[in-house]
This record gives C-alpha cells, structure tokens and sequence, in this order.
C-alpha cells in the first residue's frame, strides 16, 4: 500500500468509528425521549439515522477492505447486495433531508397551520415515498446488472461492465443523480431561503423594538446597550449560519462525489484513482455529520444524551459503591473471624 492508501484507509476507519458511535447516540436519544419520539420531525431523523447506521456497517467496510486488498471483497453475491443497499440508502437519506427541510419550512412559513399540515400520517406518506423512490433505481441497475465493484471507487455501487450498454447507463445515471441529488438540492435551497427570508423578518422586527427600547431608556448602562446590540448582531447571523450548514454539508460532501460520477462517464476525462476514492469518502462523511447537524447539537438533543450519560454514571457509581461496601463488610467479618 501506498502512502496515500494508508491515508485513505486511516480516514475510512475514523469516518466509520465517529459514525457508529454519532448515529447509535441519536437513537439512544429517540428510544429514550418520548418529547422527541411525539415531533413529527423525529419520523424523518429516525430514518435518516437508520440509512446513515445502514451505511456505516455495511458499505464503508467492504470500502476500506476495497482500499486495502485493491480487489473485490466477497463474492458476487455481496457485492451486489452491498451496491444495491448503497444506491437505495444515499437517495434515501438525500431525500430525508429534503423532508426535513420541508417540515422546517411549513413550521417556520406557516406556524398557525404546521399541526394540520404536517401530521404523522403525513409525514408516513412522504417516508413512503421516499421509500419508493429510493428503491425503484437499484432495483433497476441490478435487474439490468449494472451493480458491481468499481476499482475507482473501491466499492461496490453502480458499474457496467458491458460496452455496449454504455448509452443506456449514461441515461440511466443521468436521471438517477438528477432526481436524488439535483432534486433533493433544489428542495433544500428552496426551503430554507424561504425560512432565512422569514428569520430576517422577524430579526428586522426584534431589531426596530430593542432599538427604540435602548432609545427610551436613556439612563442605561453602556455595557448592556452593548450587551443588547452585540445579541442584535447573534441574532442576525444564527439562522445564516444554521441555513448554509443544512445546505453547504450537503453540497460539499455530495457534490464532488456526484460531479466525479458524472464526469467519468465521459471516456475523454481520465479520473485518477485516489481522486475517485476522496469523493466516497466525501459522501461518507456525510453520514458523520448529520447526527451533528440535525440532532445533536439541538438543545433538545443535548439535554437528552446529557441525561443519559448522568444516569450510566450515575448507576455505575452507585454499583461500585454497593461493590465497595460489600467488600469492606468481607473484611470486617474477616477480621472479626
């Protein structure tokens, strides 16, 4: 192995570690919150969690395995599960995110009407199609072979192997990423300026009352006025920052991956191979990051994982002090036999 392979091996096995460990809290802190199991949008973060857990233990080792032995690991038979279960799971939590944005813009744009909007039975409905159009292009690729180790990527996923359906799999990937990738982006960019648009509103609204405020009370202190204007400007740049979170993640990690996809359908652009393998980590390393951008930094999520690493410690140190007064009581019967 090469240095740079020793390098992409390292990342893979961080990626999946820092994945694993991200994921299995978020789930903990949905089995263990019934607030968070009552919200509507707790539906769409489940299922992206399981596609992100799904990837995590299925696709991203048979990829460090593809690194390290530069073959096929498996058979066959593996491998066309795992390319199979890697098209379904990244649209599926493409389109997660989608949903996700959707649920935000309803609530924000439309606050008074978002209970009768967004139910349960509707967010069901749009998992289920999420569900159904996420598996309709695998089942495709596999019923026409085109799933298969691919040595640029060091993975199983999408490949054909045979010349003479080139064309066919040129239209076929064309319309895949176009309606999971393209589509998913114009929906988040499509709803969260509708919702930065109605942040700034309200900032804009907030602002004009603390400055009348700070106007009136002319006996304020200098370091609260700058206190107050100093949250003024927080304020202003919080829903920004939020927003190009949600969209910039989602471009940077899927976006190279994509582009290289395409671009490599072209026989005139030569792809190096370490390049191929970077932009599927890329696409990984969204799996790490969405635990983080759409749970557990939320204050709510917070209060719950917080929770239960007091109670584990909690119980833990409760069972090393019955163990350690047990073992004090041995030794005194001892010493008084």
């Amino acid at each position: 192995m090469s240095i740079w392979e020793v390098i992409l091996a390292f990342v893979v096995v961080v990626l999946m570690l820092v994945a694993l460990l991200a994921n299995v809290l978020v789930l903990m802190c949905f089995l263990y919150s019934a607030d968070i199991r009552k919200q509507v949008p707790g539906l769409f973060i489940l299922n992206l969690t399981f596609c992100n857990l799904l990837m995590t233990v299925s696709n991203m080792p048979l990829t460090l395995a593809g690194i390290i032995f530069k073959s096929q690991p498996g058979g066959d038979q593996i491998c066309h599960i795992v390319g199979f279960l890697e098209t379904f799971l990244t649209t599926n939590s493409m389109l997660s995110m989608a949903a996700l944005s959707i649920d935000r813009w309803i609530a924000v744009v439309f606050p008074l009407s978002y209970h009768s909007k967004m139910r349960y039975r509707d967010a069901a409905l749009i998992l289920s199609y999420t569900w159904l159009h996420s598996v309709s292009f695998p089942i495709v690729a596999a019923s026409l072979s085109w799933v298969g180790f691919h040595h640029l990527y060091a993975s199983c996923t999408l490949y054909n192997k045979r010349p003479e359906d080139r064309t066919q799999f040129v239209i076929f990937t064309g319309v895949f990423h176009t309606l999971s990738f393209l589509l998913s982006l114009i929906v988040l960019c499509f709803t969260y300026l509708k919702v930065l648009k109605v942040a700034r509103f309200h900032c804009k609204r907030i602002d004009v009352i603390t400055m009348q405020t700070l106007v009136l009370l002319v006996d304020i202190h200098p370091s609260v006025r700058e206190r107050c204007l100093e949250e003024q400007k927080r304020r202003r740049q919080r829903a920004t920052k939020k927003i190009s979170t949600f969209i910039g993640t989602f471009i940077l990690c899927f976006a190279p991956y994509v582009i290289t996809r395409l671009v490599e359908l072209s026989s005139v652009v030569h792809i190096n191979s370490h390049w191929g393998i970077i932009s599927k980590c890329l696409a990984y390393s969204k799996v790490v990051s969405d635990p983080f951008v759409y749970s557990l930094l939320r204050r709510q999520y917070k209060k719950t994982w917080k929770d239960i690493i007091n109670k584990i410690l909690k119980r833990s140190s409760i069972n090393s002090s019955a163990l350690t007064s047990e073992s004090h009581n041995r030794n005194i019967l001892q010493l008084n036999e």
